[in-house]
């Protein structure tokens, strides 16, 4: 009889651990964008909304990300920093349970920036600004010595034997660097686009071959999108996306890169471009 008790009881504990509960909380399909609870609240600076602003989405059922204009944001929130005055647009992304995807866009209006590098007003002017070859140089693309030349300097190409080299990206093709989206746009000769974005980070310098100077002052990096012919001939044309500042002013952009491996004196490659 006390067999018969316990096997009973063992037979109740086993059915009961097996058995679904049925109130649970089960993964739900999703919620929508009008059901979001999330805020983009700039930080007053001088009485004024400033460029920095707070985000955050805590509480939502979905993974979040934020598209602020110039970088994204993984994450339900931080501080971010926006780089125009006026009203900026931020793209909230939420990813549901079930898979579904979906945004909405808060709008910030800023009244003065703080502590944006002077290397986007630089590159994109008041917004965005165009770049074509340098039809002051002798040279406008080609190779020299790594850490020696800042121009081309062994294989010289000018401007009017460029589109012979990279056809559509020669004379007449330029290059759009814009604040909204930190977007770079590529437009060919032949009236074609590419589009994609691009950073730079100022911090990341190098010395020349003699340690004495800078040779390059920063780096630029693209994604999706190259400069106007960047490529490296001798790897089967393989497109370049991180390129060595050499020279950054309100008229004039150097870019080089050294071939992989390439010590000093080694080969690089250069590019030489002038603002519009």
């Amino acid at each position: 009889m006390k067999n018969i008790c316990i096997c009973a009881i063992a037979a109740l504990l086993i059915g009961s651990a097996c058995a679904p509960i049925e109130d649970r909380e089960e993964m739900k399909g999703g919620i929508t964008a009008d059901q979001l609870n999330i805020s983009a609240i700039p930080e007053i600076r001088d009485g004024v909304n400033s460029n920095y602003v707070i985000l955050n989405s805590d509480g939502n059922p979905c993974l979040s990300s934020w598209d602020y204009g110039s970088g994204t944001l993984l994450g339900t929130g931080g501080r971010v920093q926006l780089l125009l005055t006026g009203d900026n647009d931020i793209i909230y992304i939420g990813l549901n349970p079930d898979g579904t995807k979906i945004t909405k866009t808060l709008t910030v209006h800023v009244d003065r920036t703080y502590d944006v590098a002077p290397e986007w007003a630089l590159l994109c002017g008041s917004g965005e600004k165009v770049w074509k070859w340098d039809d002051q140089a002798p040279a406008v693309w080609g190779n020299g010595g790594y850490l020696g030349n800042v121009a081309p300097g062994w294989w010289t190409v000018s401007i009017g034997d460029m589109e012979e080299q990279t056809p559509g990206e020669g004379a007449g093709a330029s290059m759009t660097f814009a604040l909204k989206g930190a977007s770079l746009t590529k437009n060919k000769s032949d009236g074609s686009t590419e589009s994609g974005s691009f950073s730079f980070d100022m911090s990341k310098t190098t010395l020349n071959a003699g340690g004495d100077a800078l040779w390059g002052i920063g780096k630029l990096t693209t994604t999706r999108v190259t400069v106007l012919s960047g490529k490296q001939p001798n790897a089967d044309n393989a497109p370049v996306n991180s390129y060595d500042i050499l020279k950054l002013t309100n008229e004039e952009l150097a870019l080089g890169f050294p071939e992989p491996g390439a010590g000093a004196g080694g080969t690089a490659w250069y590019w030489l471009f002038r603002a519009e």
